[in-house]
């Protein structure tokens, strides 16, 4: 069975777009700057983008509040971004816990992750439809970490449910990510090392942990 090239569905979409003279209106759900970057630089030349700030799985406040003023600043400072508007979802980790109960054993990437990604990606739906955009997207296909495959099939099923088309993308393709690191480089971004909630968190100190004993035992 043949996988589909996404993003040789998005760059079909946006040869569509640019032969017929449209500037569709995207809902661009992000989940950190640093991500963003790339995506921000290659969209906002097709699109009028609004980003979506929508992360309740982000449940320490302090790390929420950083990651959204990071994003802020990107869209001030980038030229790439300029005319990208900011839209704050509504930060409930409670909520966000009430749906991943039961599942907080799964490994990263696991059971839990999925509902995550159906989530936020249901919410950056339904705001795209109440606001009417045209078309909505994620930037979290940019993570190696992630399955572009997995994150397409859930936010085209978000997209039938609310009427609203999600844009194909797996933006980590044709050095996207490392577009992506080199943006956070240039713009001095925050860079986490795990997705938000803290599950990834502790499995993320567990890996550092891990690396340090590894060094620790070939000195």
């Amino acid at each position: 069975m043949n996988r589909r090239n996404y993003q040789r569905e998005l760059e079909k979409i946006i040869a569509e777009n640019e032969a017929s003279g449209r500037h569709p209106k995207l809902l661009l759900h992000v989940c950190c700057a640093p991500c963003s970057s790339w995506c921000l630089e290659f969209l906002n030349r097709y699109f009028e983008i609004t980003v979506f700030f929508y992360n309740p799985n982000i449940d320490d406040p302090e790390e929420y509040r950083k990651r959204a003023e990071e994003e802020k600043r990107l869209l001030r400072e980038m030229p790439s971004a300029a005319g990208v508007r900011f839209l704050e979802g509504r930060y409930d980790p409670e909520a966000w816990r009430a749906r991943v109960r039961g599942h907080e054993a799964d490994p990263e990437g696991g059971d839990r992750c999925g509902i995550c990604f159906a989530l936020r990606l249901r919410e950056a739906a339904e705001t795209a439809r109440c606001l009417g955009f045209d078309c909505f997207t994620t930037t979290l296909t940019i993570s190696p970490m992630k399955d572009a495959a997995r994150l397409n099939e859930i936010g085209e099923k978000a997209g039938a449910a609310a009427g609203v088309p999600f844009l194909p993308s797996d933006f980590k393709k044709k050095n996207g990510y490392h577009r992506s690191v080199e943006l956070s480089r240039i713009y001095h971004l925050y860079r986490q090392d795990y997705c938000g909630c803290s599950f990834s968190r502790e499995e993320a100190e567990e890996r550092r942990k891990a690396q340090r004993l590894r060094q620790a035992s070939q000195e």
